[in-house]
């Protein structure tokens, strides 16, 4: 077989986008790339088989998961071949390729290897399911070998970017080898990757070609109204107890190091503390190692020496305290970084090793004060989360009765709460499918009609029994077990035979679908990804193991549009427990964060508009108190029962804009608001000043007066009172003149910035053209940049094509983000009104910075845009030194890691 058969065709009728990109496919596909990034839900597969089919070669389809890897040969058997069964010239066995070979990513790596992977769908385990496997590869080539018999010409990747370093080195050496055009499609941007996994991930699928973006799916109705909430929960009793034992014990760990007598010598000790001058080299290449065993030995009164302040290149610095961050970086110095060094130590540091990991301050080589697993699993899978899933069952019920289509996944099955006897009165003490059933089956008041979906166990409610007979029976399925739960008659739990397994997902779906099943409960391995019900209008997600991909595949779940129901909406719920021992809310709060960078929808502020991050939620970024999260859950189910209100929230949104924009936001760091902040230290300013020029004047005053019968009898001539007078006047302008010069400056850090973010953009933009980053015309991409009412500074590249952008904002955010070790320092100085001298420090970004006349360029663009500078290479003892006090001084530092990328639509 050397091409698809003739007869294939798409049954449906193609999206707008997907018609775009397929009329335009030749000119794609010039470079031997085609690479797309569309959300879950606007038919990414049917266009990625699409492609395949005009292309017209023998295919390699790579999918990130079994499910999905099931979803496109479905798909294709469905919608291009209208056939039940799967053709003998399609394979799932990379060591048996055929015409058409779909296989995962994992599955490629470990047949490269000559590795049995078993490829589950779902797992009842904790441990980690996804340990990588080492490569060396030693059976590429006749993996290759097979796929070139084949004359395979094409590969697909699906969702590649979140793949892990082994598996990239043997997928990008497959296509070295094959040399196919490739077709990269993703759903995800590449929020939680490094830049360099990203360009990575672009070399291999080449520039992008087309985006489409939510709201773009929403106008065109591909994807309906949608919208985030979150519901907050706190930790049981139990839970916050062993929180609390932590935190203490942890405490009390980090007392007994920082005074532990041991280490105080062994680090006293170290050449770099004895002979800091003798050692700049290792000082500047290891700053933060050097700074912890300062400030470890400044806590324990140990003096610290004028050579560090030498070295440090500031005699007044200021050593700050030892916290936990500064303890963790000592330790990892002291137990893994200098083993040499400290081998008179090493019994010591075993002992503290052992410690460390006791408490669970240490796993494996990681030392985290702060966060540990076991926190992190208490809070993640808190069983307060069972609650939480009540209350949002029975209110969406509430509000949609017998309509309400919702769908709940969790990570693992949890069979153990399952049993064979007449009652289940089991305690709950763990998340899961069976516990989440348990909990809505007992306090079940009002007849919801609940289910339960995994590949291993599927139970439904007695009333649907015989729909599902019937429907067995269409597909020649007879003679199935129906026996009734042991502990519910109402509830029948159905025996898997391997007649109706291939069927029963299916089977269920469709009894979802008309209503036999309001609530159903699965596995987010098996229904959060591939898996399409339309009907879904409420989603919880009880899921916490996962990727940005897998938790927006599954939230893709609720937002598509259902054929016959042009007034769909969906909810999508998110679970979280709040760690009250943390001012931030804790890991689980952060993880929410983390996600929520992925998820584009409407905001709940005055006027509407569509962004991503938690911000749109109007939620604060701290959240600690039982109180302020029960007003925040109430909020939010305000905003769930008005769907009809979503639906203007979103038209009036979209009304706001014509494109999905990525920008750069540096936030307003104050407590107070930007305005109130700006407002404040203008007006002292103004009252400073005019205190400095009463000050002068009331050197001729009262006080005056006062001295000058005093010192009377000592003023001998005219020049004696005019020196008595300067020196009252001079006293009293130093005491007023100090405080308005300080409020001056205050007023000045918060001036409008975003003409300098604008300027710094524009100098960006021309160095970038320079380095052959970016292709677009000058004349059609500008920068813009603006400043909205909360202080925030927003900035983004207009024009030119999506990874232009995308290399932009990335290179921006390397300039203005604290200093790291750039090879480049820019250093900024200007004036303001003659007399308040600033000098901030930025990096050269990494692009620019990799070449000298590259950088030699950019400081001239910056003096032409921004004003005078310096450029400093940082690869001498000079240059080590200059990166040490620009982290301590520099601007941006100000920012510290809030400088945030963000979607908007505009």
């Amino acid at each position: 077989m050397t091409s698809y058969p003739e007869e294939i065709k798409f049954v449906s009728s193609w999206r707008k986008y997907q018609k775009r990109v397929l009329d335009h496919l030749d000119n794609y596909i010039a470079n031997r790339h085609l690479h797309i990034i569309a959300p879950p839900g606007s038919g990414k597969t049917v266009l990625g088989l699409q492609v395949a089919i005009r292309l017209n070669k023998p295919t390699l389809i790579l999918a990130p998961t079994i499910a999905i890897r099931n979803q496109w040969i479905q798909r294709f058997c469905d919608l291009f071949l209208q056939a039940e069964t799967i053709p003998d010239w399609i394979s799932k066995d990379i060591r048996n390729p055929k015409f058409m070979t779909v296989v995962t990513f994992q599955g490629l790596h470990a047949a490269c290897n000559n590795l049995r992977v078993q490829e589950e769908e779902e797992t009842d385990e904790e441990e980690d399911t996804e340990e990588t496997l080492k490569s060396s590869n030693p059976n590429l080539d006749n993996i290759v070998n097979g796929l070139k018999l084949q004359q395979v010409n094409t590969i697909v990747v699906d969702e590649a970017h979140h793949l892990k370093n082994e598996w990239w080195q043997t997928l990008t050496r497959v296509k070295e080898k094959l040399d196919p055009i490739t077709v990269g499609l993703t759903a995800t941007p590449p929020y939680d990757v490094t830049p360099t996994e990203w360009l990575r991930y672009l070399e291999f699928n080449g520039p992008v070609d087309a985006e489409i973006s939510v709201p773009e799916l929403v106008i065109e109705g591909d994807l309906c109204p949608h919208q985030d909430y979150v519901h907050f929960t706190f930790p049981t009793t139990e839970e916050n107890q062993n929180i609390l034992r932590f935190r203490e014990n942890i405490e009390q760990l980090f007392h007994e190091i920082k005074q532990d007598k041991t280490m105080i010598t062994a680090i006293e000790n170290h050449p770099i503390w004895v002979n800091p001058t003798e050692h700049l080299e290792w000082i500047y290449t290891n700053l933060s190692c050097y700074s912890a065993c300062l400030i470890f030995l400044h806590a324990n009164g140990r003096e610290i020496h004028e050579l560090h302040t030498e070295v440090m290149g500031d005699e007044k610095l200021k050593i700050p305290p030892l916290d936990y961050h500064w303890m963790e970086k000592l330790l990892d110095f002291y137990l893994h970084q200098e083993k040499d060094r400290f081998k008179a130590f090493d019994e010591h540091r075993k002992q503290l090793e052992n410690k460390l990991r006791r408490c669970g301050a240490m796993e494996k080589r990681q030392i985290d004060f702060s966060n540990n697993k076991r926190i992190t699993s208490f809070l993640t899978s808190s069983i307060s989360k069972l609650t939480g899933i009540c209350k949002i069952v029975d209110f969406e019920f509430k509000q949609l009765g017998y309509q309400l289509r919702m769908v709940i996944l969790s990570d693992y099955i949890r069979k153990e709460f399952y049993v064979n006897t007449s009652e289940n009165q089991l305690e709950l003490t763990k998340m899961g499918v069976i516990p989440i059933f348990e909990k809505l089956r007992r306090e079940n008041n009002n007849s919801k009609k609940i289910g339960v979906l995994t590949g291993s166990m599927v139970i439904i409610p007695k009333t649907a029994c015989k729909v599902f007979e019937e429907k067995a029976a269409r597909k020649g399925i007879s003679k199935i077990g129906l026996p009734p739960l042991p502990f519910d008659h109402n509830y029948i739990i159905i025996d898997q035979t391997e007649q109706l397994k291939n069927d029963l997902i299916h089977i269920v779906t469709e009894i979802f679908q008309e209503g036999e099943i309001e609530v159903l409960i699965g596995t987010k391995s098996l229904l959060g990804e591939g898996w399409d019900a339309p009907a879904i209008n409420a989603l919880i997600l009880a899921s916490f193991v996962g990727s940005f991909v897998s938790s927006n595949q599954m939230r893709g779940r609720a937002i598509r549009t259902q054929n016959g129901n042009a007034n769909k909406t969906g909810n999508i719920w998110h679970l979280v427990t709040i760690d009250p021992t943390t001012k931030t809310g804790g890991d689980d709060f952060d993880l929410l964060k983390r996600r929520f960078k992925s998820f584009v929808g409407v905001s709940f502020k005055e006027n509407p508009g569509i962004e991503n991050g938690l911000n749109r939620l109007n939620l604060p970024g701290n959240i600690a108190q039982e109180v302020e999260a029960g007003k925040k859950n109430d909020e939010m189910f305000t905003y769930a029962a008005d769907r009809e209100n979503l639906k203007k929230r979103w038209e009036l949104a979209l009304e706001g804009g014509v494109n999905l924009i990525e920008e750069i936001k540096i936030p307003f760091l104050e407590e107070k608001g930007y305005q109130e902040t700006k407002g404040m230290y203008l007006s002292k300013t103004i009252a400073n000043l005019s205190a400095t020029l009463a000050s002068g004047l009331a050197g001729f005053g009262l006080q005056s007066f006062e001295l000058l019968l005093r010192g009377g009898r000592n003023v001998r001539s005219a020049n004696d009172l005019y020196l008595l007078l300067a020196i009252i006047g001079t006293i009293g302008v130093i005491i007023f003149g100090r405080l308005t010069y300080k409020t001056l400056s205050l007023y000045i850090k918060y001036r409008d910035i975003s003409k300098d973010i604008q300027q710094i953009g524009e100098a960006l933009l021309n160095a970038l053209i320079k380095a052959g980053a970016i292709h677009t015309d000058i004349s059609k991409i500008y920068v813009e940049s603006n400043m909205d009412e909360h202080g925030a500074v927003f900035c983004h590249l207009e024009g030119g094509t999506t990874f232009e952008k995308s290399t932009f904002i990335n290179a921006l955010q390397e300039i203005i983000a604290p200093i790291n070790n750039p090879r480049y320092v820019m250093i900024r100085k200007n004036r303001f009104m003659l007399f308040i001298k600033q000098k901030d420090y930025h990096a050269v970004p990494e692009l620019i910075g990799r070449n000298k006349n590259l950088a030699e360029h950019f400081k001239k663009q910056w003096e032409r845009c921004v004003g005078n500078c310096d450029l400093i290479f940082t690869r001498t003892i000079e240059g080590r030194k200059l990166i040490l006090q620009s982290r301590i001084k520099s601007l941006a530092a100000q920012f510290q890691n809030k400088v945030e990328h963000v979607n908007k639509w505009r």
